[in-house]
């Protein structure tokens, strides 16, 4: 996209200095011979108006960006004055005029939005060179706007644009190239792209780069090289690289484990909303590490997370309401955030709220609604799920009692090193069967061959016990 700031600086200087214009054909014109400036005039910007109405294609185009843009105390913001400068300006074949007012039919400003305009004057100044309409020349054929979607097209506009420095169309080259669209896939070739814009400060190339070295893609995987692109990418203020750089701190990939620096960059990520960089923020803040223990702060983080719809967040913001950790205990609220995770499928959630349903805690007490939570987190390989199953089977809690199945939860979480599962199902033993085993042992080992995933895989932080 064609820049509409910083002009008024090169035009101003030219209007207070000496005067060396370029008219409609061309030729070149010291100040004593053009005409608009023999006049003595009160301000440059009436020194300007007047060698552009006489056809000045450069000084039209300068006008126009003075008002696309507005310059205070010397003219305001108007949009469809800009696009008239523009137009004059574009007619006589000034390139940067012809972006421009590309530019204003793709975006709608000063005249009515129209792809196909902004298409016809982008090619105009794209045949004189410009990178500028040569890259958004190639959006537009990417995006089958105004013309018919093409991405071969797009990628011969790209590659004129990325040749000029362009960074990005370089940064967009990059992209076709690793998506394979208008060009075979390729890896080592999108890297390239990316690596000459990253080089010229394109934020977003240099975050890519930090992903193509995190995995090995098109480069050899290097941690040490992916946080250097991270860094630089996150110095700009890209939120995810932030996040990543928090991340690769707090593990020490790539760089030694640093527990302060990685709340530093949590904090950068999370204060432009980050949602993982908040919830991260307040799990440094819940156990102390890198950054002073506070509940309270940690309750803060995990609710600006939690009200973007984090599950991992929302169940421990409702840890913390349910034992009164940096909150008043409310376990009401508790449950109201463990249901809004558990319904994300947030599996820490889902047995807490089983607890609370077996408890009558901020819920009325009911075993059944407790069994279908433990279920659902017991389903998953949750040791302590399958354990509290094997309770409601043996007494008959929520579900008509069975050995069998109470058999069956026990071994599961017997399997995983629970004692007290083990020793339960020695008791139940007793009371079983030798046909009752052998089904039960039936049912453990089709349930382990079926859910080879599911064990070990869960998280016991932040639990109620």
């Amino acid at each position: 996209m064609v820049s509409r700031d910083g002009a008024f600086g090169i035009l101003l200087g030219a209007a207070v200095g000496t005067l060396f214009l370029v008219p409609a054909d061309g030729a070149a014109q010291d100040s004593t011979s053009v005409s608009c400036a023999d006049v003595f005039y009160p301000s440059p910007l009436e020194i300007l108006t007047r060698c552009a109405e006489q056809g000045f294609a450069r000084t039209q185009f300068y006008l126009g960006v003075m008002y696309a843009n507005g310059v205070e105390g010397v003219v305001p913001e108007d949009d469809a004055e800009a696009v008239r400068w523009y137009r004059l300006a574009a007619e006589q074949g000034n390139a940067g005029a012809q972006s421009s007012l590309g530019w204003m039919y793709a975006n709608g400003e000063g005249v009515p939005e129209d792809d196909a305009e902004a298409a016809r004057w982008y090619r105009l100044a794209a045949e004189q060179g410009d990178y500028s309409a040569q890259g958004n020349l190639a959006r537009l054929y990417a995006m089958g706007e105004g013309v018919p979607e093409d991405d071969v097209e797009a990628v011969r506009w790209l590659r004129l644009a990325a040749e000029q420095g362009g960074a990005t169309a370089q940064f967009n080259l990059g992209l076709m190239y690793d998506d394979g669209e208008g060009v075979l896939e390729d890896r080592a070739e999108a890297v390239r792209w990316y690596r000459l814009a990253g080089e010229q400060g394109h934020v977003t190339a240099q975050f890519n780069l930090g992903v193509r070295y995190a995995n090995g893609a098109g480069v050899p995987q290097d941690d040490a090289e992916a946080v250097r692109w991270y860094r630089l990418a996150g110095e700009q203020g890209h939120v995810i690289a932030q996040y990543y750089l928090g991340v690769r701190y707090a593990n020490g990939d790539g760089v030694p484990k640093d527990d302060a620096e990685a709340v530093r960059w949590y904090r950068l990520a999370a204060e432009q909303g980050h949602a993982d960089g908040q919830y991260n923020l307040g799990v440094k803040y819940a156990s102390g590490d890198g950054v002073a223990e506070d509940d309270t702060e940690a309750v803060r983080w995990y609710r600006l997370a939690a009200e973007q719809g984090h599950a991992d967040a929302q169940s421990n913001l409702g840890v913390m309401y349910a034992h009164g950790y940096g909150v008043p205990e409310d376990d009401g609220e508790a449950v109201r955030w463990y249901r809004r995770a558990a319904e994300q499928g947030n599996a820490n959630a889902q047995f807490n709220l089983g607890v609370m349903y077996r408890r009558g805690e901020g819920v009325p007490e009911d075993n059944a609604e407790a069994v279908r939570w433990y279920r659902l987190v017991a389903e998953q390989g949750d040791a302590d799920a399958q354990f509290n199953l094997g309770v409601m089977y043996t007494n008959g809690e929520g579900v008509p009692e069975d050995l069998v199945f109470a058999y069956l939860w026990y071994d599961l979480s017997a399997t995983q090193g629970n004692e007290t599962a083990q020793s339960n199902k020695d008791v139940i033993e007793q009371r079983m069967t030798r046909q009752q085993i052998a089904e039960a042992q039936r049912l453990s080992r089709e349930w382990i061959e079926t859910h080879p995933q599911a064990r070990g895989q869960l998280r016991a932080y932040s639990r109620r016990s």
